[in-house]
């Protein structure tokens, strides 16, 4: 118990980013819309009427850069690859 821990908040950040994008995703879905077409749309436009606000998802995801949650994404897609 008496060893450090060393953080990366970058780790954090990215996971929390992450967490926003999948539970916006879930309303999205919910709501009956294509959660990945909503959000590209989003995305590329910076338009965030692709969003719908139903359970704040809108406010949620627009507290995010968008740059932010691209990177996020295509460090993802690479490191899976």
């Amino acid at each position: 118990m008496g060893d450090t821990k060393i953080y990366d908040s970058n780790e954090f950040q990215n996971e929390y980013v992450s967490s926003i994008v999948k539970e916006v995703a879930s309303i999205l879905a919910d709501r009956g819309y294509n959660p990945v077409n909503q959000i590209v749309g989003y995305l590329m436009s910076g338009d965030p009427g692709y969003i719908s606000s139903h359970k704040e998802a809108r406010s949620k995801i627009t507290k995010i850069d968008r740059t932010k949650i691209l990177e996020i994404l295509v460090e993802d897609f690479l490191n899976k690859r």
